[in-house]
């Protein structure tokens, strides 16, 4: 094994499909494992004629779920009240701030949890606020299934339409989420000027 991409296809050659269900909810928690390798794979063991489509949206879906269960449940925990008073401690950060943030999560968390699964570099941390917004697990729990599938079955027919060359999916998913990376700076940016450009006029 001599690089990631070896070890990922050592672990789903070894144990199948609880192998796929075990990376993706790591992929969930642990952003280092890439969707784009784990499902790309996927769909390549799919054209080999190892495992079955049921069988590998199943298991990658159940995994991703799992994973982003784990997280709902850490920041629900954590709790709403306990955010906003740590980010009210961080530099230029104001307490009103968590309460938009989580004012905002309670009209669109629907359609950010929907659509944050399908989105390289946000499919992990969109678990975050639904969990310190205290969005109902049933609510959480269905859309984060359907985004999980939706996501999940894409990388997975890419796979395994290109075959042997699966590993080109990580290329082009991996543009995505340094574009994705380049606007959350940017927008990271904007509030800082902004925030520095209001204290300065108090």
């Amino acid at each position: 094994m001599t690089n990631l991409s070896d070890w990922i296809t050592h672990i789903v050659e070894t144990l199948g499909g609880p192998g796929l269900a075990m990376l993706m909810m790591l992929e969930t928690v642990f952003p280092p494992i890439p969707s784009e390798l784990v499902l790309p794979m996927a769909g390549f063991t799919i054209a080999q004629g190892s495992m079955t489509w049921v069988e590998a949206l199943g298991w990658t879906t159940f995994g991703s779920v799992a994973g982003a269960v784990l997280l709902y449940a850490v920041a629900r925990a954590f709790g709403r009240e306990r955010t906003v008073r740590w980010m009210a401690a961080l530099p230029l950060v104001e307490e009103t701030d968590g309460d938009r943030a989580h004012a905002w999560f309670d009209r669109h968390g629907k359609v950010a949890v929907l659509t944050g699964r399908c989105i390289p570099g946000i499919r992990s941390l969109v678990s975050v606020p639904a969990g310190t917004s205290e969005m109902p697990f049933g609510t959480f729990f269905l859309y984060t299934l359907v985004g999980s599938a939706v996501w999940n079955a894409v990388l997975v027919a890419a796979g395994y339409s290109l075959g042997a060359n699966w590993h080109a999916v990580e290329g082009v998913v991996g543009i995505i989420s340094k574009v994705v990376l380049v606007c959350l700076l940017l927008a990271l940016l904007w509030f800082v000027l902004s925030r520095l450009r209001d204290r300065a006029h108090r």
